[in-house]
């Protein structure tokens, strides 16, 4: 049933002590207690494959201390010593317990800002953060599980972001890297228009320029054109278009910064009520309200997609989805998540505090190119872009009722007044977006007048790389990356075949040792392979095949039905300044929240292919058996892709 369920067991002096279906019982009373009604249901679609609970949720649930949320969110406590050091033990404690952190840095003071209680000057960010690189290396999530994780959010505007865009390259000086964070850029909408109309761009220091940070929209602009016409209030000026190079720059090195909108993350927030927010986390998709007396939180579980898809009858000839059983499912989610919150074991108080107060949830998917291949539908498809947004409607909707009704039983969560949602306004009502008329929206929205909301925010589709390995699924919303590619464990490296492209070929008897060894030549494309049909090439485009104009497209389709924002990850084989920029500006006026989270490209030269012939591009027979022509054979073959065993267990959900 389970792909790679060891490292998810319960261990008793390093041996395994429970079966995978004794984890999802585990996980099932350790949310609803006493409840035995909700504890089977759980416990039924855990084990149906239906959905499953984010990878903290599955290590920690039923333990004495159930820390089973996924992310947190941290803003500086304050611009100080003291400030500083709480918050970097306010990391010690949450890496302790598998959490994964979004941090943001913007009211820290600049490089050789004054420092009024000492008379001295301050050494700015760059310092600061190796220590904080330090602290996530030394301190492991959960006990030797893998080292912590923080993503250090950032804006343009702060003096120090041309050496913040140098922290994680892998030349310069070793005083001025700190290679085992993650960077973020906090991105205004005036930032964009100066890179776009190529004006100029001050940086200030938050300590001379206060408040920047604290305002969005037109608020920012307003305060940020009366710095600027501060006659030496600025740092520096220099053309906008300089320090966007300088991001592209890094971005092509190191395939960070992620690129995050902060106008559209707070505009389309239903906690703008609260103040402004100023980061996301680890993986991109989780948009909070911090505080330095609120740490914010997530718990995370994500649909298995594929498993909703109704395969064809001999009355229906296609393949139908089961938006029913979807609507069902996020409800049950959403119930499962809010228990979450109140069983939940908390490194530190502040989250506590947070998670209390508003009660965010976030509900994503896996397996969303699994379902279109089994329905047929080429990534690109108008049939595939519709049922995307069919899909996260159904899932909108199933949350916001169950949401409701647990307001209806328990009360809306205590921020809920002044909220957009109090105000009769959902998610694709900041977005400007008419829902498609799949659900009576009306109805919903008379409910939620009268009872509220239980959960401040719901769906936020997340990095599903461990558990989507653990379902059979493709990650998330992600197209397939490669057809065959080699997968690399701690126990050795073996081949992975696209298990539906290894069905569609044997059956039509096309599975072959030639045509083997040309998708190896390929690294995992069928687009060149003369005997595979066009139906067939369409279906299995790669995401390099596949235009991102396309990707961002179905990311903005869902986005008006998301109430966080997305993890997503943009593909390049050959990333130019000009094409990421365009994209990235692509994503901006499309409305999205996170416009990257990775970028990721490709070597320019392949590796040495020693299985392929190169000649004739055929192997014989007894050669293609024994090096495995079957999904996972054993042994890597040279020249495809490796995955490396997924890093990131904190987000996945």
């Amino acid at each position: 049933m389970f792909a790679r369920p060891r490292s998810y067991l319960l261990k008793a002096d390093g041996k395994v002590v429970e079966r995978p279906q004794h984890m999802i019982m585990r996980v099932s009373v350790g949310i609803h207690k006493d409840d035995i009604d909700k504890v089977i249901e759980t416990y039924d679609l855990m084990s149906q494959r239906l959905f499953t609970h984010a990878t903290p949720t599955l290590f920690n649930a039923g333990t004495p201390k159930p820390q089973m949320s996924s992310c947190f969110l941290l803003t500086m406590k304050e611009d100080s010593i003291n400030g500083i050091y709480d918050t970097l033990k306010q990391c010690a404690q949450i890496s302790k317990h598998a959490g994964g952190i979004g941090l943001s840095i913007h009211h820290v003071r600049a490089a050789n800002s004054y420092i009024r209680g000492t008379n001295g000057s301050s050494n700015g960010i760059v310092p600061m953060l190796r220590v904080f690189n330090n602290t996530a290396r030394y301190v492991d999530q959960g006990g030797g599980k893998r080292k912590g994780s923080i993503a250090v959010y950032l804006e343009p505007w702060h003096a120090d972001i041309v050496a913040f865009l140098d922290l994680k390259k892998n030349h310069g000086n070793e005083l001025e890297r700190a290679r085992d964070l993650f960077y973020a850029m906090w991105i205004p909408d005036l930032f964009m228009q100066r890179v776009e109309a190529d004006g100029d761009w001050n940086l200030f220091c938050p300590n001379e320029a206060p408040g920047l940070s604290d305002t969005h929209s037109e608020e920012f602009k307003e305060l940020y054109e009366q710095y600027e016409a501060k006659e030496g209030l600025s740092r520096r000026t220099m053309k906008a278009r300089l320090l966007w190079d300088a991001i592209l720059e890094s971005q092509v090195e190191t395939g960070t910064p992620y690129m995050l909108y902060k106008d559209a993350c707070n505009f389309k927030s239903n906690q703008k009520n609260l103040g402004t927010i100023k980061s996301s986390n680890l993986c991109t998709e989780i948009v909070e309200y911090t505080a330095p007396d609120e740490v914010a939180v997530c718990n995370l579980a994500s649909i298995n997609l594929s498993a909703l898809v109704i395969p064809p009858t001999a009355e229906t000839t296609k393949a139908t989805y089961d938006f029913e059983k979807l609507q069902h499912i996020s409800e049950v989610v959403t119930r499962n998540l809010n228990r979450v919150i109140d069983a939940n074991y908390y490194p530190i108080e502040e989250a506590r505090n947070s998670n209390m107060r508003h009660r965010p949830i976030g509900i994503g998917v896996q397996g969303l190119a699994d379902a279109f291949i089994k329905m047929r539908l080429p990534f690109e498809s108008e049939e595939a872009c519709k049922l995307n947004r069919d899909i996260f409607e159904t899932i909108y909707f199933g949350a916001v009722n169950a949401s409701v009704e647990l307001a209806k039983e328990l009360g809306p969560y205590e921020t809920y007044a002044g909220s957009p949602a109090s105000e009769g306004l959902l998610q694709f009502d900041l977005w400007g977006v008419k829902p498609t008329g799949r659900h009576d929206w009306a109805a919903l929205k008379a409910r939620m007048a009268e009872h509220g909301l239980r959960n401040s925010l719901l769906v936020a589709p997340m990095p599903t790389a461990s558990t989507a390995q653990i379902l059979g699924n493709n990650e998330s919303v992600e197209p397939f990356t490669s057809n065959m590619y080699n997968r690399r464990v701690l126990a050795g490296e073996f081949t992975v075949v696209n298990k539906y492209l290894l069905r569609d070929l044997t059956e039509r008897g096309l599975w072959t040792p030639e045509v083997r060894n040309q998708i190896i030549a390929d690294q995992g494309s069928v687009q060149n392979v003369r005997q595979i049909p066009q139906e067939l090439k369409d279906l299995y485009k790669t995401v390099w095949e596949i235009k991102q104009k396309f990707i961002l497209n179905q990311a903005a389709d869902r986005g008006a039905y998301i109430c966080q924002s997305q993890s997503m990850n943009v593909h390049m084989a050959e990333a130019s300044f000009g094409k990421l920029s365009s994209m990235h500006f692509y994503a901006w006026k499309k409305g999205l929240k996170t416009g990257m989270y990775y970028l990721r490209t490709r070597p320019k030269a392949d590796a040495i292919q020693f299985t392929v012939d190169q000649s004739s591009l055929k192997v014989s027979r007894e050669e293609a058996a024994k090096s495995g022509a079957k999904s996972g054979a054993e042994g890597g073959s040279a020249g495809l892709e490796v995955e490396e065993e997924p890093e990131c267990l904190s987000c996945g959900a």
